[in-house]
């Protein structure tokens, strides 16, 4: 009703002060357009109030280059994260719950049926949304995330809420690949680069505040209604998306027959680069995947810090929102390639750090040096994900639907599955873990360096 009133306002106002004369009526009319006097003066007339009922509609959508539209992208990239980081301090109300011992890792299901449908979801948004449009396929993929959240919340048994949590990470899939298909659509080259790391540097607030509240919130009701919350910020994000423009007009969109995805397909599994860069997002996923399933138990069982948990947890996301922040700022000045080779070179050296450390201590070094070097190793890990995400998708505007649907379920599934083993190799001590996190940090810079060539030139936004 106020947006309304305040339409009308200007439409209003815009009579007023753009009245159309009758003396310029012979002026106004287009080419071809027969007729004199009263009759091409109502003519003109009405062509005059369809443009200035045209101008609020055009007010109701975010522009691309605005700062709506990267919080639109960051709010559809946060849909998944705070699906995972808000009940992660209820992880042991959950074993309480289900009767599972306290050190029990099966709990660790939840997050990885979660990571399996989001990359599954994937491979179906991306190819239909360079079809039918992105928001289309926005608007199912909340759809089946809200049903499905709701669902979870009501499951009795851990195996029925791990089948929920497949499903809801099914429509979580839609807002994570359809927002990186957006950006692609209106960016591309280092400004593409920044835009990602400006996403990330907003949508890593939630991580940062998510399990303190959630922490908070069990204080006062039982962890199901946790995963309400999500529910209801899906909710409020389809309604919001109203404003987002179309990225992929009509006449670029593709046929979805089996020989057109085929071909889409083939173009990027063909690409050196991205099938280079989809390798390193893979390993950089695992080691995020393994740091968010490993965390609490790691504080918990060779810490006795459980209850910091979510403050350890929140300061260690400021870092990666840190590390997002420089990297919007280094890849306009440094040049995106050049940056993933230093950002690759300081990640090892930080994961050889906390591998000799674990070493060293026998699996139980000192609190501080390990939130330390923690601290160190996820500010290069936001450097490396936006960028390398972008270098993926950069050779491929012309079926960015498809490319962020393949580079986003193997990563993600690929990441999940990684991930999940060096939570199953937990043996008390942080050795699987360190040892876990140099491997992956070892594949993904050396993929870097060995696999991957920039190209000649960066496809711009078309």
């Amino acid at each position: 009703m106020l947006w309304a009133v305040i339409s009308w306002t200007v439409i209003g106002e815009d009579r007023a002060t753009h009245p159309v004369p009758v003396a310029a009526v012979g002026t106004l009319a287009p080419s071809g357009l027969t007729g004199t006097g009263s009759e091409v003066e109502v003519r003109d007339v009405v062509l005059a109030e369809d443009e200035v009922r045209e101008r609020p509609q055009a007010r109701r959508q975010a522009a691309t280059e605005s700062r709506e539209f990267v919080a639109l992208m960051a709010t559809c990239m946060a849909m998944a994260a705070l699906s995972i980081d808000l009940m992660l301090p209820a992880f042991a109300d959950m074993r309480e719950d289900f009767g599972l011992a306290p050190d029990s890792t099966a709990v660790s299901w939840v997050l990885t049926a979660f990571f399996l449908g989001l990359a599954a979801g994937q491979l179906v948004y991306g190819p239909m949304s360079d079809r039918f449009g992105r928001k289309p396929m926005l608007y199912a993929g909340l759809g089946v995330y809200v049903v499905s959240g709701t669902a979870a919340a009501l499951m009795p048994s851990l195996t029925g809420l791990v089948v929920c949590r497949f499903l809801w990470g099914l429509g979580a899939a839609a807002p994570r690949s359809l927002a990186l298909a957006m950006v692609r659509d209106a960016y591309g080259g280092e400004r593409m680069a920044r835009t990602m790391s400006l996403v990330m540097a907003i949508f890593v607030l939630v991580p940062v505040f998510a399990p303190g509240l959630g922490a908070l919130a069990l204080a006062l009701v039982p962890w199901r209604a946790l995963l309400l919350v999500p529910v209801l910020a899906a909710s409020a994000l389809a309604v919001w998306a109203r404003r987002l423009p179309e990225t992929l007009p009509v006449e670029r969109r593709r046929s979805v027959a089996p020989a057109a995805l085929l071909e889409a397909l083939q173009a990027v599994l063909r690409n050196r680069q991205t099938a280079g860069f989809t390798i390193v997002v893979t390993c950089l996923f695992g080691i995020m995947t393994s740091f968010i399933g490993n965390f609490e138990i790691i504080l918990s069982d060779v810490f006795g810090q459980a209850r910091s948990f979510p403050l350890i947890f929140g300061m260690l996301a400021v870092t990666l929102g840190a590390g997002a922040l420089l990297s919007a700022r280094l890849v306009v000045q440094v040049g995106l390639f050049r940056l993933l080779r230093l950002a690759a070179c300081y990640l090892v050296a930080v994961a050889g750090l906390l591998a000799a450390l674990a070493m060293a201590s026998g699996g139980r070094p000192p609190l501080w040096a390990f939130v330390l070097l923690l601290g160190a190793l996820l500010p290069g890990m936001s450097v490396l994900l936006p960028n390398s995400n972008s270098a993926a998708m950069a050779p491929l505007p012309h079926v960015a639907g498809m490319a962020a649907a393949v580079i986003g379920t193997l990563s993600t599934a690929g990441g999940a599955l990684l991930g999940s083993l060096v939570d199953a190799a937990f043996d008390g001590t942080l050795r699987p873990f360190a040892y876990g996190v140099v491997a992956l940090a070892a594949v993904a810079s050396g993929t870097i360096f060995l696999l991957t060539r920039p190209s000649a030139t960066v496809p711009a936004a078309s």
